[in-house]
């Protein structure tokens, strides 16, 4: 795969009118330092994964001193994720977040036990995660999920739930009530 047709494909504009700040967004350019980071797995020649790779552990380490923001290199991030705001945020290198998620500070999304390194969550589409939300280990979370804030959600959850409360007790969403509906971080 050419070097240009890989740029094509790099989320760079989704994310960016995605970000409510725009290129102000410190979340924004921690994004886009992972995005440089999980590029260098599309090619197969080391001449470019291993400058890429260079590249991307020095923006890294940047990135995580001036945003408070580290995400895995390997972890899988659909497009359109949202970082609210920075500061205290971790995302585990295996872990999985679907399309249009949001995110906030001081979330950690990892693994639970030091016998299970590499057991980190699959989080689904339209995932809202509250501010200082926890979710840790081998747990799926479905589709349109809210997440409240400071939550510790170690089970999985349905699709269209509410998780909420330490830890994380599972509510079925509440029925909107038309335009005045308010989500659960409001």
């Amino acid at each position: 795969m050419s070097l240009l047709n890989t740029l094509r494909h790099w989320a760079f504009f989704e994310d960016l009118r995605a970000s409510q700040e725009g290129l102000l967004s410190l979340g924004f350019w921690a994004l886009q330092v992972y995005r440089l980071g999980h590029l260098r797995y599309r090619f197969n020649s080391r001449l470019i994964r291993i400058p890429l790779g260079i590249v991307h552990l020095i923006l890294a380490k940047l990135a995580e001193m001036l945003t408070g923001i580290t995400i895995g290199v390997s972890a899988k991030i659909g497009r359109r994720l949202t970082i609210e705001h920075s500061g205290a945020i971790v995302v585990h290198g295996n872990a999985e977040l679907g399309d249009d998620c949001i995110i906030r500070q001081g979330v950690t999304i990892g693994n639970r036990r030091q016998d299970d390194p590499f057991g980190a969550p699959v989080i689904g589409h339209r995932v809202n995660i509250g501010a200082g939300a926890k979710v840790l280990g081998r747990v799926r979370i479905g589709d349109d999920v809210e997440i409240g804030a400071n939550a510790v959600v170690l089970i999985d959850v349905p699709a269209g739930a509410v998780a909420v409360g330490v830890p994380a007790r599972i509510l079925p969403r509440p029925l909107a009530s038309g335009p005045t509906s308010t989500s659960i971080h409001d």
